[in-house]
């Protein structure tokens, strides 16, 4: 029989390797498929050699099985690698195989990878090979390397792709039955084909539609893959005359046309039947003329049904026992293994595989590795083990395949199909490790199968709390409810003694997790009833700290003031500076600043916890004792003290560290939460507005309005209302459930109330403003929290009530001042002051305003500082101070165009157009480079201590012109006097050589 005949008879054929000096086999009925093809791979290299870079496609084959998809991405391979320079690569899912992690991809990637050289495969992979190599298989993780979030490995991925796509153009991808991918590789191609378009190369995938052969662990990726922008393919059945003339091509021109008809009919023009139907009408040696065509749908149910009985009688036990082992192994077969698997000699396995592949069962690849001819042949063979026997090899194919130096990963997935039951402690303790390998690569669901089966055994008494505390800490970067449900049972006496150690990390793991899904009172309370159980002094401190944390981060409680006293005492009886007591210490200082309290005293707090200026060792953003929520509370702390080029710094170093670590998913969407704070306090609102979305679409990526969207858009909604698109704020604020009945947000939002009634008062809506004000400053106040650029309501209540009851708003306002000034940060007393200056007229209000242009001009807050300036050049105009009028309203209109607040901007113009002047945008730039001469010279001085006063008679100038200076070095540094050295990289001065 010819090459073309093979081909057609089963509908596959060896795939073999692509080689494009193999003779081309012609496709029946697939003309236009082959033609798409083509054209795709002509237009991919012609315009890659035009320079093009953003030329990717798409294509997609879908059908029914055995309906020929696997031949003709043969012929897609082939078709590829004639194209000079272009690069080819292959994959194929396995039925046996789609929980194998990465399993696709390792064939996609890693022979192109491995074929880099040094310099090169630095370059690909930049910071990403300590995530990307393990989990591709070309590298073994470090020691002590921690879990990898999944988000992070497809983050990675997209990275390595960008880089080596230019460097391997034009790149052709192929994916031979998608279907049956494993999640985690169908994860990443789902949404590396939305952005191929993006690259030089063209995706090519063949699966089939039907939801029944998707597993149900990828049903959802399925949809994404289904809804893909393509070019989509669907192929047909083949036509009579196709499967006519593969009859007579087997069976001779003697083949009647009746029975090809009927022959046509049964297999429904399917290729892989047909060839099957033809292997039993010729060991049947039934004649193909018409009366033989009755027993064609008999001689079917054998070809493609291939029961335990038929594939004995076919093949023989010996054989048959070869082909299970195969089965087993899925895809590129090593001979040896399957030979052990199957515990046959070494003769005797040569003559299995001479017998499967005269039966046209297994064909060898150019490896020298097993292929099956076609899956469902696998599949068939597989499905005929009894059970018993399944059970049993695949215990074999365990061992076999780790006594091969194949690693556990590998053995895994056999470990896990194996029988339970026994109690076999050696079965436990390689699932366990398995699953911290799983993690490593960033499997997590993975390693959470191994850890089922481990219960599954069971596991001894003793350590089934063990097993099911690794089981709920394996899901957490990917499983919330799983993991509460888990570490619930790991802390459950019934379920056995969990290690004192490992229950206060539970404890904490379930807090973290109950927490970041909206339950910080539960996360509070569990932390503090194991705290009284907790006999270990480090562990017991752990666990009332963690309480602490919860509390502080919680919309409303009772007893919040007691808890902040015992805080306090705790703070002040710690035994000494180990990441305990610093911990300790930087929930001390948010308390602090939450209450209002001394700044100063906050400030010193925060700075015992830092070691020159870093994060000490144990409190690290990717540090899994404390969790990234203690040096978040730090950062913070600064972000309200007015040391925001600190926390800056922290905060990018949490961005560094969660890409280096390949935490992509909440942990860096958080820490983008963070930089939008800080950016939006310092007044760089599209700086803010970028990172704010960016950890919107990270949250939204890992799951629906979670505690970290409501952060980044309740932020994100006070940057749109400093920038002027109130429409815009009011729309996503609605959206978000900031309206009554208010609904707790997580973390750093001072209330949804404050922030609605800000909102409301920039719509002009006060009395609205006025009632959600009124319940934010109540809930606020029953905990004692009097910090007003956290929660500014009083000042905004002013507003709100100020045509009503002016007396009431001039005491809301003087109580925000008051407040502010017992705080004592420059901001913090400067907005106080401007807001206060809202509810007075005249030179009251100018007075107000001076005063606060004073403390801003002496804070990082540019765009506060911006809205007094334009305030104050309004309150000059309408007193008629023109000429003062007119120097505020430039200065306003410059610090402005800074921060991007355009709303602003215009308000500015707008008043000097009383004088008939149309000032040009300034140019804006970046700190240093812009610090003028004159602005050094006082930076210099104020960084050592000396004062304004002292300043202007050194430098035979004004006072009003060294506070504007200074004014405007605060601003760009993004930090007040206090940490001013720092932000300028000069040294601190001992406080008994600073000036007066």
């Amino acid at each position: 029989m010819t090459e073309q005949g093979n081909e057609l008879r089963t509908g596959t054929g060896s795939d073999g390797d692509g080689d494009s000096a193999a003779p081309r086999v012609r496709l029946r009925d697939r003309d236009a498929e082959v033609r798409s093809v083509e054209t795709a791979i002509d237009r991919l290299c012609r315009e890659f050699a035009a320079g093009g870079t953003e030329i990717g496609d798409l294509l997609t084959f879908s059908g029914r099985p055995g309906i020929g998809k696997t031949s003709l991405l043969h012929e897609v391979r082939r078709i590829a690698k004639l194209r000079e320079g272009a690069s080819v690569l292959f994959a194929r899912g396995g039925e046996r195989q789609f929980k194998e992690p990465y399993h696709v991809l390792r064939q996609l990637l890693q022979p192109v990878l491995s074929d880099l050289s040094a310099d090169e495969f630095r370059q690909v992979m930049g910071t990403w090979e300590e995530v990307v190599g393990p989990a591709m298989g070309l590298r073994q993780p470090k020691a002590g390397a921690r879990r990898l979030d999944p988000q992070g490995v497809r983050d990675g991925l997209d990275y390595v792709l960008t880089q080596l796509a230019p460097r391997r153009a034009p790149m052709v991808m192929i994916v031979d039955d998608l279907h049956w991918s494993d999640a985690e590789s169908l994860s990443w191609l789902a949404k590396f084909a939305v952005r191929s378009g993006e690259l030089p190369v063209l995706l090519v995938f063949a699966f089939r539609e039907d939801e029944n052969d998707w597993p149900n662990e990828t049903q959802d990726l399925r949809r994404d893959i289904l809804g893909l922008k393509a070019r989509k393919h669907e192929l047909n059945r083949l036509t009579l005359s196709s499967v006519t003339d593969m009859i007579r091509a087997e069976l001779g021109d003697k083949a009647e046309d009746a029975f090809c008809y009927e022959f046509w009919n049964v297999v429904n023009g399917n290729p892989f039947e047909a060839g099957r139907l033809l292997d039993q009408v010729r060991e049947q040696e039934l004649e193909p003329v018409e009366e033989n065509s009755r027993q064609l749908r008999e001689l079917a149910v054998d070809a493609t049904g291939m029961t335990l009985k038929s594939w004995l009688d076919r093949l023989g036990a010996s054989t048959l026992r070869f082909a299970w082992a195969c089965a087993m192994l899925g895809t590129d077969i090593r001979i040896d293994l399957a030979t052990r698997i199957s515990t046959q000699s070494t003769e005797g396995a040569r003559d299995s595989i001479k017998q499967l592949r005269k039966q046209r069962v297994l064909t060898q690849a150019p490896n020298g590795n097993l292929e099956f001819v076609h899956p469902l042949i696998a599949s068939s063979i597989y499905n005929t083990m009894p059970e018993a026997t399944r059970l049993g090899m695949h215990g074999i194919a365990a061992a076999e395949i780790e006594n091969a130096g194949l690693g556990l990963l590998a053995a895994s997935r056999h470990l896990v199909e194996t029988h339970s039951g026994e109690g076999d402690d050696r079965i436990v303790k390689k699932l366990r490790r398995a699953a911290v390998e799983h993690q490593l690569i960033g499997a997590p669901e993975a390693a959470q199968r191994c850890l089922h089966r481990a219960l599954n055994e069971p596991p001894a008494d003793d350590i089934k709390a063990e097993v099911l505390y690794e089981l709920g800490c394996s899901a957490l970067l990917t499983d919330p409810g799983a993991t509460v449900n888990q570490l619930k049972l790991a802390l459950d006496p019934d379920e056995g003694p969990l290690r004192p150690d490992l229950r206060v990390d539970a404890t904490f793991r379930l807090s973290e997790v109950l927490a970041h899904s909206g339950e910080l009172g539960q996360a509070a309370l569990v932390c503090q009833e194991e705290a009284e159980q907790t006999v270990e002094p480090a562990g017991r401190q752990r666990l009332q700290a963690a309480s602490f944390m919860w509390h502080a981060f919680r919309k409303s409680e009772e007893g919040g003031r007691g808890r902040s006293a015992r805080l306090g005492e705790m703070c002040r009886s710690l035994p000494g500076r180990e990441a305990a007591d610093r911990a300790v210490l930087a929930m001390r200082a948010w308390d602090l600043t939450l209450r209002g309290e001394s700044s100063a005293e906050a400030l010193a707090l925060a700075d015992e916890v830092l070691d020159g200026g870093r994060l000490p060792k144990g409190l690290g953003w990717t540090d899994t004792t404390w969790g990234f929520e203690l040096p978040s509370m730090l950062g913070l702390t600064y972000i309200y003290n007015d040391r925001i080029a600190q926390a800056e710094r922290l905060f990018a170093d949490a961005i560094i560290q969660f890409e280096v670590a390949g935490w992509s998913g909440a942990h860096r969407g958080f820490a983008y939460f963070l930089m939008g704070l800080a950016r939006f306090r310092r007044g760089l609102l599209a700086e803010a507005e970028d990172f704010l979305r960016r950890a919107y679409r990270i949250s939204e990526r890992v799951g629906q309005k979670l505690p970290l969207a409501w952060d980044a858009v309740g932020v994100l909604v006070d940057t749109l209302i400093a920038r002027g698109r109130v429409d815009e704020a009011w729309t996503l604020a609605n959206e978000f459930g900031f309206h009554p009945p208010y609904h707790a947000t997580a973390m750093v939002l001072p209330d949804a109330a404050s922030l609605y009634g800000k909102l409301l008062i920039a719509m002009k809506r006060h009395a609205g403003a006025a009632a959600a004000l009124t319940e934010a400053g109540a809930q606020l106040e029953i905990r004692g929290w009097h910090n007003t650029v956290w929660a500014p309501w009083a000042g905004h209540l002013a507003i709100a009530i100020a045509d009503d009851e002016p007396e009431r708003a001039r005491g809301y306002a003087r109580k925000a001042v008051q407040d502010a000034r017992a705080f004592g940060t420059a901001s913090a007393i400067g907005s106080a002051l401007r807001l206060q200056a809202q509810v007075e007229n005249g030179e009251q209000a100018v007075e107000l305003l001076e005063q606060a242009v004073e403390h801003l001009g002496q804070s990082p807050a540019g765009y506060e500082h911006a809205v007094a300036l334009v305030d104050l050049g309004a309150a000059l105009r309408r007193v008629g101070r023109l000429e003062d009028a007119q120097e505020y309203l430039y200065q306003g209109i410059e610090l402005a165009q800074h921060c991007s607040a355009e709303k602003l901007v215009d308000q500015a113009r707008r008043e000097l157009a009383n004088y008939g002047l149309r000032p040009n945008r300034l140019e804006k730039r970046d700190f240093r480079e812009t610090l003028s001469g004159p602005e050094w010279e006082v930076a210099k001085r104020a960084a050592q201590g000396v004062p304004p006063q002292r300043i202007a008679d050194e430098l035979g100038v004004q006072l009003n012109l060294v506070n504007r200076r200074l004014a405007a070095v605060y601003r760009k540094a993004g930090s007040g006097p206090d940490g001013l050295a720092s932000a300028l990289g000069l040294p601190d001065q001992p406080r008994e050589e600073q000036g007066e």
